[in-house]
């Protein structure tokens, strides 16, 4: 077996995982009202930059585009980019590649529109 080839069955195996993973953590949010409470908040009473990630996918899994941006309006600004980074990633990863110079200012940049939504929705 070449190694892009495993590489690829190891990142699909992770995403399954993943997939298998999230779908549970939606059917309990939906079905029994159980989420991850957010440390930061229940700390400080300020919302994170990630606060509302659950009610956002939650509402993307039902369509409800309107109650995916009122449950964080950044990560559905930031979702189309970081779909394309992740998918560059696991491109690279498949075929042998470490991450390019662009990837980390790309992710560093998002990253910190992310703190400045966290710090302006607190105002």
């Amino acid at each position: 077996m070449a190694a892009s080839e495993a590489r690829l069955r190891r990142l699909l195996a992770w995403l399954a995982a993943l997939l298998l993973l999230g779908l549970g953590y939606a059917w309990a949010m939906a079905r029994l009202g159980v989420g991850l409470p957010c440390p930061f908040y229940r700390l400080t009473g300020l919302l994170c930059p990630g606060c509302g990630v659950s009610r956002l996918c939650i509402a993307l899994l039902r369509g409800d585009w309107a109650g995916a941006w009122a449950a964080n309006p950044a990560l559905c600004l930031a979702l189309p980019p970081v779909a394309v980074l992740l998918a560059w990633r696991g491109i690279g990863y498949v075929k042998g590649r470490g991450p390019a110079r662009w990837e980390d200012r790309a992710w560093l940049t998002l990253a910190i529109l992310l703190v400045i939504f966290g710090v302006v929705r607190n105002l």
